[in-house]
């Protein structure tokens, strides 16, 4: 049971230069409904899920209109209802999936306008705190898209602009048509390519990073062995695969010896890492069940020496993991 006077004092940061004030720890709302095709979780947890995480001060809350075909937005709008204030919902558009799978992305600004208010209806709201597009693929031109959503801010229906997983030229480009309050990408020990440009470029134009997948789709967890099972989805990722994880593996046991010389798990490591990045940064970690909430809360608190984060540093530089995901650019 988690201490809800001890642990609701969760710090805050702010999303953008003159955006407002948010946890600095987000909750992921995907795997509370079936993305990819498998079961939905329990329901009624992942309610409670998301109400004990507003009583303990985590208000951020994180979804995506295709998550389980507006399930998950579904599923939002009954755990707010009747404490919609205590809630900052940011909503992903754009991504298009038929039966689990896949089929690209639709950014047209007509598109957009309907996106938006299918997603007001499932979530019972009046307005989106963080609207973004789940990705751009040029497409549609940028000054289409984000100027498509700063009409929707205009009209009451959408309050701050968010972008995710875009280029640090297509950040400066939306950041010339509208305020960008946050930008919504992976990043993990494992996962660092974006500190070479996308993460200054963020800095500089005063936009909050949202950072998932902060263990790297479990890579970081320290509860992986080589091989994984065929049904495994990670076999489809190069990283996941013979050698390449054999090799990354080795990596994680100097993760999993810190851990356990501090007296805290690996995840919770990774986790701290990602805050410990910078002020303007979020970890937005995945959760369907509450007692994943007291660790991840206590992972916030964790502090490195200077020796242990230069361990980390060295041991996951960039490229030092072998073999990519999805969210390799």
């Amino acid at each position: 049971m988690v201490d809800i006077c001890v642990m609701k004092n969760i710090n805050q940061i702010q999303l953008g230069h003159h955006g407002p004030f948010v946890s600095s720890l987000g909750l992921g709302c995907m795997r509370m409904s079936s993305v990819w095709g498998g079961p939905t979780p329990d329901e009624s947890e992942s309610i409670a899920t998301i109400n004990q995480a507003l009583d303990l001060g985590i208000n951020f809350l994180n979804t995506g209109d295709f998550y389980g075909a507006g399930h998950n937005e579904m599923l939002i709008g009954k755990a707010i209802k009747g404490r919609r204030d205590d809630a900052f919902i940011s909503v992903k558009f754009g991504a298009i999936f038929h039966n689990g799978q896949w089929l690209g992305l639709d950014l047209r600004p007509d598109a957009i306008k309907n996106f938006v208010n299918y997603s007001l209806t499932r979530l019972g709201i009046e307005t989106i705190d963080l609207y973004q597009p789940s990705r751009m693929d040029n497409s549609v031109p940028v000054e289409d898209i984000i100027g498509t959503v700063a009409d929707l801010v205009k009209e009451g229906k959408v309050r701050h602009i968010g972008v995710s997983e875009i280029t640090a030229d297509q950040l400066r480009k939306a950041s010339e048509i509208h305020p960008i309050s946050a930008l919504e990408i992976g990043y993990s020990l494992a996962e660092r390519q974006i500190e070479n440009e996308l993460l200054p470029a963020a800095r500089d134009l005063g936009v909050a990073v949202i950072a998932f997948a902060n263990t790297a789709e479990g890579l970081l967890s320290g509860e992986l062995s080589a091989p994984l099972s065929d049904n495994d989805y990670r076999q489809h990722f190069s990283r996941f695969q013979n050698q390449n994880l054999v090799y990354n593996l080795q990596k994680v046991e100097i993760l999993k010896d810190l851990a356990i010389s501090k007296g805290f798990t690996p995840t919770q490591l990774a986790i701290a890492w990602v805050k410990e990045q910078g002020e303007f940064i979020m970890p937005l970690v995945s959760m369907s069940k509450r007692s994943r909430l007291a660790e991840n809360i206590e992972a916030m608190k964790i502090e490195f020496s200077e020796e242990e984060m230069n361990t980390l540093n060295t041991t996951f530089a960039i490229g030092a993991i072998k073999g990519g995901t999805y969210l390799a650019r």
